[in-house]
């Protein structure tokens, strides 16, 4: 686009190349849209459900991910259709809100879009189909909060939590041992939370995870866990009632900052100056230990000299210990980052019952657990696999689990999963559906039809008959007016959740529902698609 000036001085704009450009308007864009976008939740479809497949992603790096957590996929696939990054960024939304159910939404909000397809080439207008799908969102809520269930527990019995979080690992690489990871996500959980607040600092929990051993010997450490050693191999392994000083200065005598020249042509100058920076090491460890530590952090390496003269003077000492994980003690522990030894003082020191030395695997990799940190109840869960994407994964897998006991600590009610939610939600918009006389009617039939989209998947990803089931399951619902029937995935032989222990949350299966529905409302409204710099 260029801008010129006719002979009176007037700007007028020409346009180049417009015969040559082709641009989408109206029903053609938004069925474009809804193309880019179905093709999107498509690929996520067949990871949903406790029979779910997993997707292996490539980076240009080279690295593989297998996974199928619906965030995880959407965020390294390469997508390149503004609408499909509009359901990126939803299941990136759900993830943050929630942290789990990635997955459905994104299958949710593409099964709307498929049945506001077939409602556009009815003739009905885009606008009243967002309304029609925006009152049946709000039955539907009304629905989850009549057949929720309030569930109860206490710091000593949380039972009812780790059946959640079961119902979570369910359909995670976890699954074999999901009864474990549940009471260690709770537990960590029950720890860190504000019971009276009714809030939870996820900060305070630490997913480490280390390659070797088998995925049963995940554990919960009640403090920190820091990947380094004792400086020293002859230091004790073992110190109770820590009190460490955490520094961010070099155990080294200072520099100068020009350029300097010391000739030493004799042994007593050469011995004056050992006794020089032996005399600067002495002074910076009895600095130490007139400050009462008995253990020194130091985010700096010191030489062999001073890692001696720490030894003998009975002051163990960890080197190296990066910035993040300083700070991470520092508020753990509850002490204070030292610039500089002269500022080392009783009330700086961060205090444990107890830090130990731990040795693991075949080739003694080692590690250091911080117990018992006085100030805060920080916990780290300490992740083992066989292999580093078996240990993401677990990360990943352990993430969702502690975000749905962060929210039934939250709010306590629950509903049954198995797409028991979705088609009682199904058949409470169908009826109310026959109470509205307008055309908004359709978009939500056209809605409760989208509900049938995820316990069709959940069949079919478990290998039964889809269609027998969901119409067997929904006649069984509206007959015996029971709405904890879903689709019986793992073939326990009942479609009573009850009996099967499948809980979602409440509150995470209401954002599915608002998040999808307001997402589609925003693609159908879109009706020209206008690429940047068109006319240029």
């Amino acid at each position: 686009m260029s801008l010129v000036f006719d002979e009176f001085g007037r700007p007028y704009i020409l346009v180049k190349d417009q015969n040559t450009r082709s641009r989408l308007k109206g029903l053609d864009a938004q069925k474009a849209n809804i193309k880019g976008a179905t093709a999107v939740a498509r690929i996520l479809r067949s990871s949903l459900g406790p029979k779910g497949m997993d997707k292996m992603l490539q980076s240009p790096d080279g690295d593989v991910t297998i996974t199928n957590d619906g965030a995880t996929i959407l965020e390294q696939m390469e997508v390149t259709h503004q609408i499909g990054k509009l359901l990126v960024e939803l299941s990136k939304s759900q993830d943050m809100e929630i942290g789990d159910g990635t997955t459905g939404v994104v299958v949710m909000a593409g099964s709307l879009l498929e049945q506001a397809e077939t409602l556009l080439d009815k003739g009905i207008h885009p606008s009243r189909i967002a309304e029609g799908y925006d009152i049946a969102s709000k039955v539907a809520c009304e629905h989850l909060d009549k057949i929720a269930k309030d569930y109860d527990w206490t710091s000593q019995n949380f039972e009812n939590l780790v059946q959640t979080c079961m119902t979570t690992l369910n359909s995670k690489i976890v699954g074999r041992c999901k009864r474990q990871m549940a009471e260690i996500c709770v537990q960590a959980v029950v720890a860190v939370a504000d019971l009276k607040r009714k809030d939870v600092n996820l900060d305070l929990i630490k997913v480490d995870g280390k390659v070797g051993g088998k995925l049963e010997d995940t554990t919960l450490v009640h403090g920190l866990v820091i990947d380094k050693e004792f400086s020293h191999p002859q230091m004790p392994k073992r110190i109770d009632d820590a009190r460490i000083a955490i520094l961010t200065c070099p155990f080294e005598p200072p520099k100068p900052k020009t350029k300097h020249k010391l000739d030493i042509d004799t042994v007593e100058k050469y011995e004056s100056l050992q006794k020089a920076e032996r005399k600067y090491f002495d002074d910076m460890v009895q600095q130490c230990l007139d400050s009462g530590a008995n253990l020194v952090m130091c985010q700096w390496g010191f030489d062999d000299e001073a890692n001696h003269l720490l030894y003998h003077r009975k002051l163990p000492a960890v080197r190296w210990v990066g910035g993040v994980e300083l700070e991470l003690l520092a508020i753990a522990t509850g002490g204070r980052i030292v610039p500089r030894f002269q500022e080392l003082t009783p009330d700086k020191l961060g205090k444990a019952s107890a830090v130990k030395e731990v040795a693991f695997g075949t080739t003694k990799d080692r590690c250091l657990v911080v117990e018992g940190c006085g100030e805060t109840k920080s916990v780290t869960i300490f992740v083992r696999g066989g292999n580093r994407m078996m240990v993401d994964e677990t990360k990943r897998s352990l993430h969702d689990a502690i975000c749905v006991a962060r929210n039934l600590i939250r709010d306590s009610h629950i509903v049954y999963g198995g797409g028991a939610a979705e088609i009682g939600m199904a058949i409470a918009v169908e009826n109310a559906a026959d109470s509205v006389h307008s055309v908004e009617q359709y978009a939500m039939r056209g809605f409760a039809e989208a509900l049938d989209a995820v316990p069709i998947a959940l069949a079919e990803n478990s290998g039964l008959s889809p269609i027998e089931c969901l119409t067997e399951v929904k006649s069984r619902q509206i007959k015996e007016q029971n709405p904890y029937l879903g689709i019986d995935c793992n073939e326990v032989g009942t479609n009573d959740m009850r009996e099967q222990n499948v809980f979602e949350t409440l509150v995470g299966k209401k954002q599915q529902i608002m998040l999808a529905t307001s997402v589609v409302k925003m693609i159908l409204k879109v009706d020209d698609v206008i690429t940047s710099g068109e006319y240029e």
